[in-house]
């Protein structure tokens, strides 16, 4: 079979390759990450280093669950929440054959799934496996847990799978997550890389039912968390609590930023999330390479279908001023 895209879906988060780029310190807006994450003191001890991971992961299994009242036996773990996408698709469809996605949204989802030789369709209502990104990203829109299990209900009623991606709850409202739900048409992701503001590290996980759950433990590769990020992650959820901090300058500077850019004529949607989607009313790629110039990296949103948008996250306040300024000198 023909493989349905030549190239990789287009992400944000480019500050390495930048800096590496111009040795210059870069301003990171095209990241979605935690501007004030917990402090986790961690350490990978040498030993785990000579040894391989345990590829059942239980400890770090057994620490999730206490974490969210869950068991063991409904817990995966991945080498991020794209590689469990991945692999969900690989399992899904090889007996379902049609997906819905909404748009614009994360471009792994419909990537994954064609890569699995699905074809997407334009409702639910046609789809065997559904996928939504709560809040969504990029627009930043957040689904109460009445309108999520809403669709799960739908769902189930046509025998279907719900694909919920939750990277970004933990800075949004975890109160409307789906994840005191379980059911056999629904996979719940979630990931360390944006609460924590660690994208190096590369986990993340997932609730379902136990049957699906042993596929994919099944089908991704061994030994994919390493032993860095697996130590890491064991102390994090330590500290888990403590993104309640996380969430209160979350709000409160999304709230200045978007003030602040529609000063300048920009228009954000409204956002529940820790980004904002802004309508900058010209060619979004010009104004990210004007941007860059000075050192400074927002999302351009041409790959989401919305090519006169830009993505920002929501950053420290000193960081979010000069965002600003740096756009009011691009603008004018």
């Amino acid at each position: 079979m023909a493989v349905p895209y030549k190239k990789k879906v287009i992400h944000g988060g480019c500050g390495k390759r930048q800096h590496e780029k111009t040795q210059n310190n870069v301003l990171d807006f095209s990241a979605s990450v935690n501007p004030l994450p917990p402090v986790v003191s961690w350490h990978c001890d040498p030993f785990f280093l000579k040894h391989y991971p345990d590829d059942t992961y239980t400890q770090l299994k057994e620490t999730i669950a206490r974490t969210f009242n869950r068991n063991t036996e409904e817990i995966c773990v991945g080498n991020g929440s794209i590689e469990l996408i991945r692999v969900f698709c690989n399992i899904v469809f090889k007996e379902r054959h049609t997906f819905y996605v909404d748009t614009p949204t994360f471009g792994e989802y419909e990537f994954s799934a064609r890569l699995a030789g699905a074809e997407r369709v334009t409702s639910m209502k046609g789809a065997e496996a559904s996928f939504i990104c709560n809040p969504n990203n990029p627009t930043g829109t957040l689904r109460t847990h009445a309108d999520m299990l809403a669709l799960l209900d739908e769902t189930e009623s046509l025998n279907g799978v719900l694909c919920v991606d939750e990277a970004f709850i933990e800075l949004s409202d975890p109160s409307q997550s789906l994840i005191d739900q379980q059911s056999d048409h629904c996979i719940l992701l979630r990931s360390l890389t944006k609460c924590y503001s660690v994208p190096g590290i590369r986990f993340g996980y997932g609730f379902s039912h136990p049957d699906l759950i042993e596929e994919m433990e099944a089908v991704r590769p061994p030994w994919s968390v390493n032993a860095y990020a697996e130590a890491f992650a064991l102390q994090a959820f330590a500290h888990y609590d403590e993104l309640e901090q996380s969430r209160r300058l979350v709000e409160r500077e999304r709230l200045w930023l978007s003030e602040h850019l529609s000063a300048l004529g920009l228009h954000g949607s409204p956002s529940s999330a820790n980004f904002l989607l802004v309508d900058t009313g010209r060619r979004a790629e010009d104004l990210c390479r004007d941007l860059e110039k000075l050192d400074i990296l927002v999302r351009d949103c041409t790959s989401f279908g919305l090519p006169t948008s830009i993505r920002v996250a929501v950053r420290t306040r000193d960081e979010n001023r000069v965002l600003v300024e740096a756009l009011a000198v691009c603008l004018h």
